[in-house]
């Protein structure tokens, strides 16, 4: 009898609560960086205060698509060690 190979451990993509934890993380320092965009724009004179504005105005946005953007599941698709076939009678089967 031929085996198939399995799914490997590293083929399995990262648990729910550690890509959670890594999406939050990117959005804490996405809104780390607009805090200091902000703090910048109380001490930026003249013209250049429209570059940190426009990183507090347009990064939260960004933030907010890049925590919610689900990496994709990398590797081959688990397999089951069995298939269950539905009964049919007179079917195919096991002859007896």
């Amino acid at each position: 009898m031929k085996q198939t190979p399995g799914a490997a451990i590293t083929s399995i993509p990262a648990s729910p609560a550690e890509e959670r934890h890594t999406r939050m993380v990117k959005y804490a320092v996405a809104m780390g960086i607009r805090l200091v965009c902000i703090a910048a724009c109380f001490v930026t004179p003249g013209w250049w205060l429209l570059i940190p504005a426009l990183g507090a105005v347009i990064l939260p946005s960004f933030a907010v698509l890049v925590a919610n953007n689900v990496a994709p599941t990398t590797g081959p698709a688990v397999e089951r060690p069995g298939q269950m076939l539905p009964y049919a009678p007179g079917g195919p089967g096991p002859s007896a």
